[in-house]
């Protein structure tokens, strides 16, 4: 498994203090992108959070899942949390590192009071002492939160004095990626009030059997609470994996809600799903994958994204529109950028693949964001992805009407089938998952291929990879946002998320 250290640092631990009249938490920033470019330490919000305890328990929750590992939990992984700030709100998210969870906590406008919200994403230091002392906090007194460095020491910063240094693996990447494709195809499933959510949550089992967290579940709507059912009927709700949950039991107290979403039942398969605590002025999104021991790198939703060249130009031009909008809106961006909406979603999953842009399924939109990791390496190390371009590359692709034979390196011929836009293969990956974790390499070989000989058909071949930065599109890209007063004309537009990372 490839994987890098991944270097953050920050002038001073993040720290919780007792000051006359409450306290004060300083959540310290790392290098990150803002509208301005790459920032050191960028600053997102100095001001009060409106319900203290709330926020603390939240914060905890997001920083347990940074460090968590549901399967194969006797291996440890901890990763700071990431902050974006989007104008309106704070979002701070966190991966698993089995890579089977991702937690967001959303602090909205009503949990915020102070100065304005700034834009951008960092990395947020989430300190063992910093743990402890939210985890003590019992009242609501005033509480003042500062993200990034204060004022007097963002002109008297002499350097980082505290240095970590992480593992990274692509599949982490790419599972995070993953995470936000898979949850823009779920559903609004459920809705439990306070009283249903606690008794439900309190009555999931707790213990793993071999590190496995709990096994998949089934549940289904029953008046205002969640029933357990045998089997996935209409209207089921999986939940794979209850011990996953249990960073939920942090808020569980301030909850008002329970949301529940997914997609619609397909078949026996295990499914993943969202878990939404709605608390005071905030959300707590627990996202699971369909298995504690699968992660959400191999689910393959972003596959069919980056196999193509017309999604990569599309992606350039949407990327220069985006400007950390809390929610992205897809009519705005096809009028503006002039694509029709299906290409313009397709753009967006693109995005996500390198940490560009998030999901969130409260309010069913995507919303942008910068990774402050290379995290187009997703793109450039999807183990399946490279197989099928290296398919390509020798000639071991043929098509014949809906049928697509691919020769593979021993020779074996592997036959893709094209039913209404549906790829199926007859090799072992197909004949296991059955389309259930993305295009196998071979139908990904076949689609590229396809795609490549109707371009050609059309006379409209795809522009270079070194030659994209000057595309028409990235030009009338900036042209129409600078005529819209969100940049100036000479602002520089990274090409790839991952090049000033």
């Amino acid at each position: 498994m490839t994987r890098s250290l991944q270097a953050v640092a920050y002038t001073r631990p993040s720290a919780l203090e007792s000051v006359p009249g409450g306290r004060r938490l300083g959540l310290e920033t790392s290098r990150g992108s803002t509208p301005t470019g790459i920032q050191d330490h960028p600053r997102f919000f100095a001001g009060f959070l409106t319900s203290p305890q709330v926020a603390a328990a939240g914060l905890l929750a997001v920083a347990d899942v940074a460090a968590a590992r549901y399967y194969q939990p006797q291996l440890r992984a901890s990763l700071d949390p990431v902050v974006t700030g989007n104008g309106d709100r704070l979002r701070f998210e966190s991966f698993s590192g089995c890579g089977g969870v991702y937690a967001r906590l959303d602090v909205l406008s009503p949990g915020l009071d102070g100065d304005e919200i700034g834009h951008g994403t960092t990395n947020v230091d989430v300190n063992n002492p910093l743990r402890e002392a939210l985890s003590r906090m019992g009242t609501d007194d005033p509480l003042h939160l500062r993200v990034g460095p204060d004022e007097m020491a963002v002109t008297t910063l002499d350097g980082p004095v505290v240095e970590k240094k992480v593992p990274l693996p692509d599949r982490w990447l790419r599972g995070f990626a993953e995470a936000q494709v898979t949850a823009a195809g779920f559903d609004l499933r459920a809705e439990l009030p306070a009283a249903e959510a606690v008794r439900f949550l309190r009555s999931l089992p707790r213990g793993t059997a071999r590190g496995r967290a709990g096994g998949v579940q089934w549940v289904v709507p029953a008046g205002r609470g969640l029933r357990p059912t045998t089997r996935p009927v209409p209207g089921a709700v999986c939940l794979p994996g209850p011990d996953r949950l249990i960073a939920l039991q942090r808020v569980l107290r301030h909850a008002t809600a329970l949301r529940v979403y997914g997609p619609p039942v397909n078949g026996d398969a295990a499914l993943a799903g969202a878990w939404e605590a709605v608390l005071p002025g905030m959300r707590l999104t627990l996202t699971l994958s369909p298995d504690a021991s699968r992660g959400f790198s191999g689910e393959g939703g972003v596959l069919d994204a980056l196999a193509t060249d017309e999604a990569a130009d599309d992606a350039e031009l949407i990327a220069v529109l985006l400007a950390w909008e809390p929610r992205v809106d897809v009519g705005d961006l096809a009028a503006a950028s002039g694509l029709p909406a299906e290409r313009v979603r397709a753009a967006l999953v693109r995005l996500g693949t390198s940490g560009r842009v998030g999901y969130d399924t409260a309010e069913a939109a995507y919303f942008h964001r910068e990774l402050p990791y290379d995290a187009g390496r997703a793109e450039r190390h999807n183990p399946r992805l490279r197989s099928a371009l290296a398919l390509v590359s020798a000639g071991a692709v043929a098509l014949d009407g809906a049928i697509g034979t691919v020769t593979a390196d021993d020779g074996h011929v592997h036959r893709v089938r094209d039913d209404r836009g549906t790829l199926s293969c007859s090799c072992l990956w197909w004949a296991k998952y059955r389309g259930g974790r993305g295009p196998c390499k071979h139908a990904l070989a076949v689609r590229m291929v396809r795609r490549g000989a109707a371009r050609s058909e059309h006379g409209d071949g795809p522009a270079p990879a070194a030659d994209r930065a000057s595309t028409p599109a990235a030009a009338r890209a900036v042209a129409t946002v600078a005529a819209a007063g969100r940049i100036d004309e000479t602002t520089e537009v990274p090409v790839d998320g991952g090049d000033e990372r």
